[in-house]
């Protein structure tokens, strides 16, 4: 069994991206955003209810305070502001899903937070105390190696492993930065085969054309990226072709 996520919810305004309904009937679980690099009340407060429809996982993506820059920005918080942020991104993403009577089930960072605390300890322990502080049993999601994970499973957090459908990866395991060429894949076919490699086999070919292994719980395909939806289908499709189940990895918290 694999998990496939996406990253919705984020439009703004009558600012739309991305097609979230088409995407909510593939994946079993939705990074939502919290208002800080995307997203509206009204649009998240939709976009819970349609996920509840289908029995599709919420999951809060937390990100920096950034609208501009889509999140994409490093920005050098006290870790007392970023736990601050942290737990109030949550907490609203929690509000909106339970009145449509759902709930956050897990946490994940999003873009340029996402891909700082891979290596930066001091962020990745306030993301960590963050969760924390609002539930400790809410699962997070990050890179297999990071050391996000590596101090939630210290802190006695339960960790998901991720792997990304859409982008390139570099020798050692981490994402090429979107300003580099190989970052964004596009072709759906070849993606898909990527992915069954990867739960199969669990390896992925890098940029540089080394065999890189990863072991991943769960697959994320961009809801915001050029052909998102065809991308998310021919990999559902591939995986069930190949008997690997597609199913949630979030636990029931009701």
């Amino acid at each position: 069994m694999v998990d496939l996520n996406s990253d919705l919810g984020e439009g703004f305004g009558t600012w739309a991206l991305g097609d979230d309904e088409a995407m909510l009937d593939l994946v079993s679980s939705a990074n939502l955003a919290c208002g800080f690099h995307a997203g509206d009340p009204r649009t998240l407060l939709a976009t819970c209810a349609a996920a509840i429809r289908r029995g599709v996982v919420i999951g809060a993506q937390v990100g920096y305070r950034d609208l501009a820059g889509f999140g994409r920005r490093f920005i050098d918080y006290e870790p007392a502001d970023l736990i601050a942020d942290v737990i109030y991104q949550i907490g609203a993403l929690d509000g909106l899903a339970r009145a449509g009577g759902g709930r956050v089930r897990y946490v994940k960072p999003h873009g340029a937070l996402y891909n700082a605390i891979v290596r930066h300890d001091e962020q990745a322990a306030a993301v960590v105390e963050a969760v924390r502080r609002y539930d400790p049993r809410l699962p997070v999601l990050g890179l297999p190696g990071s050391a996000f994970l590596r101090l939630a499973d210290a802190a006695g957090l339960t960790t998901v492993t991720e792997a990304f459908a859409d982008r390139g990866y570099r020798g050692d395991g981490t994402l090429v930065s979107r300003r580099e060429p190989g970052a964004l894949l596009h072709d759906p076919a070849e993606v898909a085969e990527r992915m069954v490699r990867l739960v199969t086999d669990g390896e992925l070919v890098a940029v540089d054309g080394t065999v890189v292994g990863i072991r991943a719980d769960s697959i994320c395909v961009h809801g915001d990226s050029p052909g998102a939806v065809a991308m998310a289908a021919a990999v559902r499709n591939a995986l069930t072709a190949a008997g690997a189940g597609i199913s949630a990895f979030a636990p029931d918290l009701s």
